[in-house]
């Protein structure tokens, strides 16, 4: 989760992608053609590994969008394929 937060503040769309499952994957994310975000902090509040393959991850992500406060609140699922944790969606 951490690595996926700092590729979005890096605009790592390669990586954010890499990282993501294939079944929900999306084509591209248009980072770099988005307006100008600045990431400020992430707290995961919760991580539960499920099996030893799926787990969940709870966090809050604060940015400013156009120097408006946003704050992402969100529990995702993560499945690990080959021996990487890919991001799979918001449950």
């Amino acid at each position: 989760m951490r690595s996926r937060y700092t590729a979005y503040t890096l605009l790592r769309e390669d990586y954010l992608l890499a990282t993501w499952h294939p079944s929900t994957r999306p084509a591209m994310l248009g980072l770099a053609g988005a307006a100008p975000t600045k990431w400020i902090g992430l707290e995961v509040k919760r991580h539960e590994r499920q099996d030893a393959d799926h787990a969940i991850v709870e966090f809050v992500a604060r940015c400013k969008v156009n120097g408006r406060a946003c704050r992402l609140h969100e529990v995702s699922r993560f499945v690990r394929r080959a021996g990487q944790w890919l991001y799979v969606d918001a449950a």
